[in-house]
C-alpha cells in the first residue's frame, strides 16, 4: 500500500542515511526516495560494533548475512569483555546468552550464590556465550536451540555504508550530491524543501534527518531542544584509530578497558583492529588521551587518530511536524554497549510501521513514537550508567565521581529492587534483557543483600551437582566448537 508521504527525502548518508534508504525503498513501495549528501563532509564511520537487533533489521529488509560479512570485513560478536571496571586487573563478560532460570528462588544465580563453591568459577562460566568469548570460539546457535544465545557483528562502518548504498540504489533510491545550506518552512511549521549550496532546491513530503551531530533539520531548522545527559555520562570526546592485528586470536567479542579518564575499545575485523578512547575532558586532556590510546595498540597504527567531539544526550522529541531524526542527529549515548546502530534501527522500523497503512500518522501516534524513543534512550542511559556507578576504583577523579554521583530515579529504583529482592525488572522499550542486567551486576560483584529462604527447598547436594553439571556441559560444548577465525573462514568468499 502506498505511503501517505510520496516524496521521502533523507538528509545525510553514512550508516543512518543509507540504512534508512534501504528500509524505505524496501518496505514503503511507491515512495520516491531521495538521499542528499555531500562527499566533502564525509561520515563519522567509527561505530564498528553492533547489537543483536541488527540481525532482525537485516532479515526484515532482506540483507544476506554472507554478503554483508564479506562486504564489511565483518566478524561475529557474542558480547563484550570489560577490563578494569570494578577494580584494576579485574574483568568480566556481558554476552548475549542466558543463565537458565533467572527469576524466582530456584534461579541459577541464587543457587550459585547459595552453594558458594569456588570450583564453580564466576557466574559467567555458566553462560554459554560468555564461555565462547573466553575461549575465542564461535558457532551459530542451532535453530532448534536459538534461545541458548544470540549474536551480533563487528563491521567496518564505512564499508557498511557503501554496502547499504548499493542495495538502496538497486531498489530505487536516488542519491543527490550537494551541500545543504538551509531549508524553507511550510505554513504549519514543517519543512518544505532543502536549499543546496549551488542554488538547487529539493522538495519533499517527509524529511528524515540523518545529518549527524549537526542535526541540520531537527536541531538547527526546527530548533528542537537538546536534553544534556553529561552530568551522568561525562565523556565528551573520542579518539579513533585502526591498527594492524598482532596475530593473536580473533576474538568474537569487543573489549572495553577502563582508563584514567574514560575507556578504550578494541574491535576485531578480518583485516584490522578498530581502536578508540572515549574520555571526558573534565578529567584528562586531549593529548594525554591520545597518548593513552596509542599505548593500547597491539600493532602499528594504520592512520592518524581522529578526534570526535560530542555531548551525550538527545532531542526532546524525535519526530516533529514532517521531520524524523535518526542516528546522531537525534541524540548520542556513548558507545559502551554498541547501541548507536540499534537506536537507528529501533526508531527507523517504528517509523516505517506508522507509515505502512498508507495514511498520515495521527498526532497521537507521533506522540507515542516520541514517548517510546524517550524510553528507549532512558533505559539505555541507565544501563550504561550502571557500568560506572558500581565501580570500586578510586584511583582517579573520574572513578571517584561516578561512584558517588546521584543516579537517575529510574536506575536508583531498579538497583534498590535488585539489592532488596533479587528481582530483575524489565520495562517497555528496554534495550537490554534481564540477563544483561544480571551479567553486569554479577560481573561487578553487586549481589542482593539476602537470598530467599525458599531456595533451601532444593537439596544442597542436588543444587551443587546441577551447577557443576551445567558448567561441565558448557565447557565440553564450547571445546567442540571451531575458533572464531576458523568459523569465519567457512564464510563463502573468504
Amino acid at each position: 500500500m502506498q505511503t501517505a508521504y510520496k516524496r521521502i527525502v533523507i538528509v545525510g548518508g553514512g550508516t543512518a542515511g543509507w540504512m534508512t534508504a534501504v528500509a524505505v525503498a524496501t518496505l514503503l513501495p511507491g515512495s520516491e526516495v531521495e538521499l542528499v549528501e555531500s562527499e566533502e563532509i564525509g561520515i563519522v564511520g567509527v561505530g564498528e560494533a553492533t547489537f543483536p537487533f541488527i540481525r532482525l533489521f537485516h532479515e526484515r529488509v532482506g540483507i544476506d548475512e554472507t554478503e554483508f560479512l564479506r562486504a564489511t570485513n565483518g566478524t561475529f560478536k557474542v558480547g563484550a569483555e570489560f577490563r578494569n571496571w570494578r577494580t584494576e586487573n579485574h574483568h568480566y563478560f556481558h554476552t548475549f546468552g542466558n543463565f537458565a532460570d533467572i527469576a524466582g528462588p530456584t534461579s541459577l544465580w541464587s543457587q550459585y550464590r547459595r552453594v558458594n563453591d569456588p570450583a564453580l568459577g564466576v557466574l559467567g562460566e555458566h553462560c554459554l556465550a560468555s564461555v565462547m568469548a573466553m575461549q575465542g570460539r564461535f558457532v551459530k546457535p542451532p535453530s532448534e536451540q536459538s534461545n541458548l544465545f544470540t549474536y551480533a557483528y563487528h563491521l567496518d562502518a564505512v564499508l557498511y555504508s557503501r554496502f547499504l548504498r548499493a542495495i538502496a540504489e538497486k531498489r530505487g533510491a536516488r542519491r543527490t550530491e550537494g551541500r545543504i545550506v538551509g531549508a524553507t518552512r511550510r505554513a504549519d511549521g514543517g519543512v518544505d524543501r532543502l536549499k543546496l549550496e549551488d542554488g538547487r532546491d529539493v522538495a519533499g513530503d517527509l524529511f528524515i534527518d540523518c545529518s549527524g551531530f549537526t542535526s541540520l533539520l531537527l536541531g538547527r531548522t526546527l530548533e528542537e531542544p537538546f536534553v544534556d545527559l553529561s552530568h551522568w555520562l561525562p565523556v565528551d570526546r573520542a579518539w579513533a584509530v585502526p591498527c594492524e592485528p598482532s596475530g593473536t586470536e580473533l576474538t568474537p567479542h569487543t573489549i572495553a578497558t577502563a582508563l584514567e579518564g574514560g575507556w578504550a575499545w578494541r574491535i576485531p575485523l578480518t583485516d584490522r583492529i578498530g581502536n578508540g578512547h572515549v574520555f571526558s575532558t573534565r578529567y584528562i586532556d586531549e593529548e594525554r588521551a591520545r597518548e593513552q590510546l596509542l599505548e593500547q595498540l597491539e600493532g602499528p597504527a594504520l592512520a592518524e587518530p581522529r578526534l570526535l567531539r560530542f555531548t551525550t544526550g538527545h532531542r526532546e522529541r524525535f519526530w516533529v511536524h514532517n521531520v524524523v531524526a535518526l542516528g546522531l542527529s537525534s541524540g548520542f549515548l556513548e558507545p559502551l554497549e554498541s547501541t548507536s546502530i540499534f537506536l537507528i534501527q529501533r526508531g527507523l522500523l517504528k517509523m516505517i510501521d506508522l507509515l505502512v497503512p498508507g495514511k498520515q500518522p495521527t498526532a497521537s501516534a507521533v506522540n507515542d513514537y516520541n514517548k517510546n524513543m524517550l524510553k528507549a534512550f532512558a533505559n539505555i542511559r541507565d544501563f550504561i550508567i550502571l557500568h560506572y556507578c558500581l565501580t570500586e576504583r578510586r584511583d582517579s577523579q573520574l572513578w571517584r565521581d561516578v561512584s558517588s554521583m546521584e543516579l537517575p530515579e529510574s536506575l536508583a529504583f531498579r538497583m534498590h529492587v535488585w539489592r532488596q529482592t533479587g528481582e530483575l525488572n524489565q520495562y517497555k522499550e528496554d534495550g537490554f534483557v534481564p540477563e544483561s542486567w544480571l551479567a553486569i551486576y554479577a560481573g561487578m560483584e553487586n549481589w542482593p543483600e539476602r537470598l530467599d529462604p525458599v531456595i533451601n527447598e532444593v537439596p544442597f547436594e542436588e543444587a551443587l551437582r546441577g551447577l557443576h553439571q551445567r558448567r561441565d556441559q558448557i565447557n565440553a560444548y564450547v571445546a567442540s566448537m571451531p575458533t572464531h577465525a576458523a568459523y569465519l573462514h567457512r564464510v563463502p568468499g573468504r
